[in-house]
């Protein structure tokens, strides 16, 4: 890199951590202004679980402020992964504007360097923070997700708890039932399966007290077969194999999770597809795919955002980003919103890609357009 590149390269990731940092703190601070009575409550709570009969103004508030940290650290995590690409772009407009304010592209031009040279640094450092951004979600996410699906009630808490499990299918003619979901050990209690024949006559039930996945089926405590003919007699089950894994059970039953999911992990619930009924299996596939679309389709706003503002002679910076802004907006949106809509008759892993078809060629065609 030049001195120039790296220059401008500084300026944009300059402005890109200054917005993250003022778009968290507002976050934070609304969220917290909003439901502090119930942040307190919680500070109460903790102090009371630790003997604290009296606690101080002080000792109090910063239990209240340790417990919103506790909520937002993980949460700010995932909201760079969905703000990250409009924040380049608005990065991208306060960087251009500081340099047609300071006459510094009238210099560019005047020593003999295009302008293309301002989008090439810009660029580089979108590929690695949206770079950053995969990073984050395949491996950081994954492991913090308990966190993420915690509501304020659940702040300073680091389990998902326990839920119930109504019928639900593993895509293999069972059904699946339980009293009771550790969605944090992945453990069901009061397990109650119906297996069907290939006419969707129930053929048998499984009952057990509790059931561990080990990676491949469910490990059954006192497991029984009964079957629900006449002739038949009950039989000892020792384990079931089946599709129906816990990450795809919080996935169900904590919509937060769909987010968290990674690509190796969707990837190994599909190589057991054969056990995953046919909606499943396109979810996940879309799952799988759809950050791949968004993060290209970012790079490809910001490409399609530029020529906005690299102008050859000063001009008004905010003309040019209200001409810029609902062309942006929509490619943001429909970058996020197309990849993970499901288009009928396409396959999902073609579906997700729409946008990016799409933003291509005009990127394309936009950054020819500059002169320089």
């Amino acid at each position: 890199m030049s001195l120039l590149d790296r220059y401008i390269a500084r300026m944009f990731l300059a402005n890109v951590l200054t917005l993250l940092v003022i778009l968290f703190c507002f976050v934070i601070a609304v969220d917290a202004s909003i439901n502090v009575d119930r942040f307190a409550n919680i500070a109460s709570r903790l102090l009371d679980e630790r003997g604290v009969a009296d606690p101080g103004f002080f000792q109090h508030a910063g239990v209240t402020l340790s417990v919103i940290v506790d909520l937002w650290w993980p949460r700010l995590l995932q909201l760079y992964n969905f703000l990250i690409g409009l924040v380049m772009v608005g990065a991208m407009g306060f960087t251009c504007t500081q340099f047609v304010r300071n006459r510094e592209f009238v210099a560019m031009l005047a020593a003999g360097q295009s302008l293309h040279r301002v989008a090439r640094p810009v660029l580089l450092v979108a590929v690695g923070l949206t770079t950053l951004q995969a990073l984050n979600q395949e491996l950081v996410i994954p492991r913090i997700a308990p966190l993420l699906s915690r509501d304020h009630n659940a702040a300073g808490r680091s389990e998902l708890g326990t839920t119930r499990l109504p019928l639900t299918p593993d895509g293999s003619g069972r059904l699946f039932r339980a009293t009771s979901f550790d969605a944090d050990t992945g453990m069901l209690d009061g397990l109650f399966v119906i297996e069907y024949d290939a006419d969707a006559r129930p053929t048998q039930a499984i009952r057990a007290d509790e059931a561990e996945w080990d990676g491949s089926g469910w490990v059954l405590t006192n497991g029984v077969a009964e079957p629900r003919t006449e002739l038949g007699t009950i039989e000892p089950v020792e384990r079931i194999d089946t599709g129906l894994h816990p990450t795809q059970i919080r996935l169900s039953r904590f919509r937060a999770y769909r987010n968290s999911l990674g690509f190796a992990q969707a990837g190994q619930m599909l190589k057991r597809a054969d056990l995953l009924d046919t909606r499943t299996r396109k979810e996940l596939v879309r799952i799988r795919w759809e950050r791949v679309s968004v993060w290209i389709s970012n790079i490809l706003t910001l490409s399609i955002a530029l020529p906005f503002f690299l102008t050859r002679e000063p001009t008004s910076m905010i003309r040019q980003s209200l001409k810029c802004a609902p062309i942006t907006i929509t490619a943001l949106m429909g970058g996020v919103l197309g990849s993970s809509a499901a288009i009928p008759g396409l396959p999902p892993i073609i579906g997700v890609f729409i946008p990016v078809m799409i933003l291509l060629p005009a990127s394309i065609a936009v950054q020819s357009s500059v002169k320089t």
